[in-house]
């Protein structure tokens, strides 16, 4: 990437009960070379007087459709990215997949954090509803939301709804065999989380082009809790990736910037 390049728009999809908004900060987090596109989705935040989403393929086709024209996507001069935890990485799979049959041009990267490969999913489970109690419990067993949030009524009244409905959403999900995705994937796991590592690695069969993993201490959210290192690792592969979508190696092994690269545990690329 050169200085006169435009920045790479990384597009974020938010996680089950969250808003754009957990992605309001990135954008003073990541070099200039990156420009940060929070997603907000139906029911929440901006889009809260809007029904929810039921599917998973008919939202991702509804986003395709928003981004595609706001953001010009069919020009490869434009590059973008797209990255999203749990059920945003998800989210994220079908929304690059949906836009390339619009006409756009691939991602740089797509990056699938904090979930399973999606040939490997079992969301049944998913797909009864949840009580305010059962919701409670899941908030607590994840981690990431502070104990004073879930005893607040006020809070857990408008946090809720929304987690009750992306769950559905989640267990609403089919997976659709198709040709890999012609960008490379980088996925990103918690040590601690219960996202099985085979589960992780099962992400390498939807890229046609490039895989990379990366493990960071902690569970479920280690997004939150090494937020730095995190974006470290996707701003390296960003600014890694050339204008074909394959992962290059890296030329300043301190990373971008001369910034250290962080705590990451595992790293491995496999470019066909």
């Amino acid at each position: 990437m050169t200085p006169s390049a435009p920045p790479v728009r990384l597009f974020c999809i938010p996680y089950s009960g969250a808003s754009a908004a957990v992605y309001a900060r990135w954008s003073f987090l990541v070099p200039d070379a990156i420009a940060i596109h929070p997603v907000e989705l139906p029911g929440r935040g901006t889009r809260a007087d809007e029904p929810f989403a039921a599917d998973p393929h008919h939202l991702a086709e509804a986003l395709a459709k928003e981004l595609a024209d706001l953001h010009r996507l069919a020009d490869p001069a434009v590059p973008y990215a797209l990255f999203g935890h749990s059920l945003g990485a998800l989210v994220a799979y079908e929304l690059a997949h949906a836009l390339i049959r619009r006409g756009a041009a691939p991602p740089r990267l797509l990056v699938a954090s904090g979930t399973s490969a999606p040939a490997m999913r079992d969301d049944r489970a998913w797909r009864r509803p949840r009580s305010d109690t059962e919701l409670i419990a899941d908030l607590r067993a994840m981690g990431g939301t502070p104990e004073e949030v879930i005893a607040s009524p006020e809070l857990m009244e408008m946090v809720l709804p929304v987690l009750r409905a992306d769950f559905l959403m989640c267990g609403a999900y089919a997976f659709r065999p198709r040709p890999p995705l012609p960008c490379p994937i980088r996925v990103l796991g918690g040590e601690q989380d219960d996202v099985p590592g085979e589960a992780l690695e099962g992400w390498r069969r939807e890229t046609a082009t490039g895989f990379g993993l990366s493990l960071f201490p902690g569970g479920h959210f280690f997004i939150q809790a090494h937020q730095g290192a995190v974006l470290d690792r996707i701003s390296r592969d960003l600014i890694a990736c050339d204008l074909a979508g394959h992962i290059l190696p890296e030329a300043h092994p301190d990373g971008p910037c001369g910034r250290k690269p962080g705590i990451v545990q595992a790293a491995a690329y496999a470019a066909s």
